[in-house]
Formats: structure tokens, sequence, C-alpha cells
């Protein structure tokens, strides 16, 4: 049974306090109800305490007042977990936001980022530089929190998934210690935080190669949704085969007013948004079947790549409802399509939709047990999204995404990329690492015996 704050002697925590160079925030500050608000306004926890961390130090501190006085510990780096944990209710959460910082070595294309950033930040700063660590489609999105599930987004198959990037960590472990990780160092913590999640520490600084990507060729292509059989059934036969210069991932959905034309707005589409890394001369010969495709809108154009990074920032910003589910999958078959077609026609609400990102290219070509990210194998990482203003209709995106999922789940490849799940317990986080899963319970036990770090999609000891 784990104590909450409350039970906490006002001594211990003021000695607490005073060790930190951050402050601190509880339940009667004028600011709390602000700070405890995530991306997901679903969420609703409420955290005895969070400790606003600026440094290595106060994390160190923060961890071991979590397990000296058996609290309930969450770790908070961007806030955008969909199933909300980076916070616990009457438990500490340990804030990374304090600590930001973006380094670049131009001498062999490496960035040193702190532990609360999040990737707008990141990017605006290796754009300068012509450089793009892979990270996700949402810039507003955590650094740690991406990294440590995988990382899945638009330069996937060029360069692989972010963890596939990651060269070196700095963490503060379960019992206070400070270690870095890296091929060398701690490599077993090295491989375990490669996509196993905030299990086995508190990530304060990573280390990525970066990439030579400045100006790219972006942009979506949409379909009626009534194509979306046919339109799978290319894209699926396209997207594993084209040049890995080209990513694009397919989603159902509906069109928002903006930035949109109007004929188009409020209406259900089959859509891809792509992604171009190559040189620009080839572009139009690589790009010519999907236009033989006959999209009803096509505008896809060179852009710098943080404008691509950042072209869904302002439709989902911080505060809305959302409801995830999600699951890898090894083909688009009939079925499969059939299904697609189905739910891509009653999408409940306006930003409501689905998403299938290729693992095709680079990202295939790592072995299933050289990281955790267990399904290498996998075409693709699918996820049904819920999302809408009014609290009101949480019901309704939810029961969407719950009868999406569930019509699919049987055509699947078991398990989901952790990142895109909610709380569905210890048999999903089982069938999402695989065979991966018993080397994570081992490493877990030597690091983490007592399960401090739980509030996450967790590995159990």
């Amino acid at each position: 049974m784990k104590t909450a704050i409350k039970e906490i002697s006002p001594q211990i925590i003021k000695a607490f306090v005073e060790q930190l160079n951050g402050r601190v925030i509880v339940p009667s500050d004028g600011n709390y109800d602000e700070t405890r608000e995530v991306y997901n306004a679903m969420i609703d926890k409420r955290p005895g305490l969070f400790a606003m961390c600026e440094n290595a130090d106060d994390v160190m501190a923060a961890v071991n007042f979590g397990r000296v006085n058996n609290l309930l510990v969450a770790i908070r780096g961007g806030g955008h977990n969909g199933a909300g944990l980076g916070l616990c209710t009457d438990g500490l959460v340990i804030d990374l936001s304090g600590i930001k910082f973006v380094d670049v070595d131009t001498s062999n294309n490496t960035v040193k980022v702190g532990g609360g950033n999040i990737w707008n930040e990141v990017d605006q700063v290796t754009h300068e530089f012509g450089l793009a660590i892979p990270s996700g489609m949402i810039s507003t999105t955590g650094v740690g929190g991406l990294t440590l599930g995988g990382g899945i987004g638009y330069l996937t198959r060029k360069y692989g998934l972010t963890i596939d990037n990651l060269l070196e960590a700095e963490m503060v472990l379960a019992d206070g210690k400070f270690v870095t990780v890296n091929a060398k160092e701690n490599t077993d913590l090295f491989w375990a935080i490669r996509g196993g999640g905030g299990n086995f520490g508190v990530v304060t600084s990573f280390k990525f190669q970066a990439h030579p990507v400045k100006m790219i060729m972006g942009g979506p292509t949409l379909w009626p949704i009534e194509k979306v059989e046919e339109v799978m059934s290319w894209y699926n036969g396209f997207i594993q085969n084209v040049s890995e210069d080209l990513n694009g991932f397919i989603a159902t959905m509906i069109i928002p007013e903006s930035p949109f034309p109007e004929h188009l707005h409020n209406k259900m589409f089959c859509g891809i948004v792509w992604c171009y890394v190559g040189n620009p001369d080839k572009f139009d010969q690589i790009f010519k079947p999907v236009l033989d495709q006959n999209p009803v809108f096509a505008h896809v154009g060179e852009m710098p790549y943080p404008a691509l990074q950042t072209l869904f920032d302002e439709l989902l910003p911080k505060g809305l409802q959302w409801y995830w589910r999600a699951d890898f999958f090894n083909e688009l078959g009939p079925e499969v399509r059939a299904q697609h077609l189905k739910f891509g026609s009653k999408i409940p609400t306006s930003l409501s939709q689905m998403h299938l990102y290729p693992i095709s290219g680079a990202a295939s070509r790592v072995g299933a047990d050289e990281t955790p990210w267990a399904y290498r194998d996998a075409k693709y990482a699918g996820v049904y999204v819920g999302v809408d203003p009014d609290p009101a209709n949480a019901s309704k995106i939810t029961d969407w995404c719950k009868d999406y999922y569930n019509a699919l789940h049987p055509f699947s490849a078991g398990g989901a990329y952790s990142n895109f799940m909610m709380e569905e317990g210890e048999d999903r986080v089982k069938a999402s690492y695989k065979h991966n899963y018993e080397r994570l319970v081992k490493i877990k036990r030597v690091y983490d015996p007592e399960n401090l770090f739980r509030v996450n999609q967790n590995i159990k000891v």
C-alpha cells in the first residue's frame, strides 16, 4: 500500500523542499489546477505534490524522497501521454519541464537534449544546422515519452525509429544513483530504455544521431471515404516498395475548415500525409504513382521539415478529450480494408481519426531483439483516436475507438505501439513486448526491484 503525500509530516516535506533548486506545487497552491493539466483533458488526476525539477540533482532528490516515503511516483516530461501516465493521484509527480537544453555538435551531427524538452524546441535548433532527429507526428510531444516508447514518425522509413538514433542517455535510477548508459556503459539499461518506456529510471538527457534533413516535400492527398478500400490496397503495395526517401501515413478522417478548401470541409476522406527527404529532382518521378490514383485533393510541395512536424499542432492543441486504441498489422487484406470503410464512414466527431504508420525501410532492418520494440516485422502501427473538445462527447469517441479496435484486433499482429496505448492491463503490455518481455523483467528486477517506477506501461517484477 502506497503512502499519500498528506500522510507525510510537514517537517519531512520541508526538508525535501530545501534540497531542491526547483519549486514544489501542492493542492493548496493557486497554480495547482493549471499544473496538473495534461494534453488529454479526459485525464483528471490529483497528485499530492509536484517536484518541478531543474537539474539532475533535483531528480535524484525527488526519486529518493519518493522511495524512502513509499510514495506512488509518476514522471512527467511533455505531458502528452494518452493514458495520463505522467500523473498519479495522491502521489509524487517528478516534473522534468525545467530540464531543457538543445546542444548540437556539428563535428558528428549529434544532439544532446534535456529530459524535459518537447520536440518543437529540438526541431527549431537542429533545423538551423540542416539537421533533424527522427521523432513523431506532433511537435508538442515530449522528447522523453516518445523516445522511451520507440518513436515512429515521418522519418521512420529513411532513418528508423527515434530509439534507433539514440546514442546515449543520462538517468537517475530507483536507488537515486545517476548513471550514463550507452553501447559501452550499462549496456543492459541502454537496451531496455530503447522501447521499454519509463520502467527503469528517470532520463535527464538524451544524445541522438541527427541526419541531414532541412527542406522536404510534404503534405496531404485525399480521396473520398468510399474509395478507402481501393486506396489502401494500392497503398499497401506502394509504400512497402517505393524509395525509402518517401514516407506517408494513411488515415480516415474528417477534413477541418482550416487550412483546406471550403468544398472539402466537414466531409469524410481517406487521406495520406507524405514526407519526401530525397533529391528534389527525382520527386516527380517517385510521386507520379500517387497522382495516378487521382486524388481529389493534392497539396504536396517544398517546406521546411519543422513545418510538416507542426502541421497538425493547431488542430490538436492541449485540452481536448482523447481516447486511444492501437494495434500492429502485418497486412491490409480485404477484411481489414472493409472495416476501415465501415468505421471510417462513421467517424463520430470532426477531430477523431485513424492512422496507419508504415514500419518498412530502415526501421524494419533492426533485429526484433536488438531493442525491446518487438514488432520490427510488422508492416504498420495502427491507431484509432477519438478526439473532441466537449466532455459530453467522451463516451461517443470512446465507444467508436473501442468498436473500431474490436473489429480489427482479430486481424492484428497481437500487440500495439506502447505510446498509443491507454491503461489496458498486464496482458496487453506483455503482448506488445512479445518475446522481449522476460528480458525486460530481468533488467527491471536488477534496477527497480520494488517497482518504484510503475506509473507507465508497466513491466511487472
